[in-house]
């Protein structure tokens, strides 16, 4: 059963818990990157904070602009304010993301590349560890199950499990097809890998995936490591809510 969220307070995070860390693809709310949530009578302020001051500027921007883009779909929240704290681009990201200039507006010619081409290239990576996940735990499960077989498993083959949801929600992403009978092992456009290139694609998917979890695994240290003394050991985000009972 789903829960209803009805207090505001619950509602900004429901939407700061969309907000995803394109390159390790979970929720900023996980990774423990919002700092602190205040709400009062004129609208809510955000506070995000990074594992070091030097993470990529473009990634620091996309979720900083992400989280003020999901706080406005927030009914009746009001004024949106979403600040990135000790990034050495802060003073540059937070003026942009004030005066809604965009990512190319924010840093001019630094802006080599679109954001969309930054996202599209981590939900493919995204995808692509997501399948190797599924089949490996397929794999795992059945033991006559062969790697040369893989090519002939589809969606529906696969377990209703929380790794099967998250390659489905990686397909959509992407535009990939969810119907049953599609193909689980597919390039990033959708095509069945031939089955004498499954060994090698799904060392490629591996060595993706691995990449993911230990940079999460690793940020997480970073983060815990930077802030854990300045926070007087609560790495929690702090959130308050002033705002007045109508």
């Amino acid at each position: 059963m789903t829960a209803t969220i009805t207090s505001l307070p619950d509602k900004v995070w429901a939407a700061l818990d969309t907000v995803v860390d394109p390159e390790l693809d979970e929720p900023v709310t996980d990774l423990g990157f919002v700092r602190s949530v205040d709400i009062d009578d004129h609208g809510v302020s955000v506070h995000l904070r990074l594992p070091t001051s030097f993470c990529a500027p473009n990634f620091a921007y996309l979720m900083a602009s992400d989280a003020q883009d999901a706080l406005k779909e927030v009914p009746g929240i009001g004024r949106v304010v979403v600040e990135l704290d000790d990034h050495h681009d802060s003073p540059k990201i937070n003026a942009g993301l004030a005066a809604e200039a965009g990512y190319q507006g924010t840093f001019g010619t630094e802006a080599r590349e679109s954001l969309d081409e930054l996202r599209a290239t981590f939900k493919k990576k995204a995808h692509t560890a997501a399948m190797e996940r599924s089949l490996q735990r397929l794999l795992k499960s059945n033991p006559d199950l062969r790697v040369e077989d893989l090519g002939s498993v589809q969606l529906a083959d696969l377990p209703p499990t929380k790794t099967t949801e998250a390659l489905l929600r990686r397909r959509e992403a992407i535009g990939l097809p969810a119907s049953d009978d599609a193909p689980v092992m597919v390039t990033e456009d959708g095509t069945p890998v031939p089955d004498e290139q499954i060994p090698i694609k799904l060392k490629f998917a591996r060595v993706a995936r691995v990449s993911i979890d230990g940079n999460s695994h690793y940020c997480r240290g970073l983060l815990a490591t930077r802030y854990s003394d300045a926070e007087g050991g609560d790495m929690s985000t702090r959130i308050t809510d002033s705002r007045s009972a109508l």
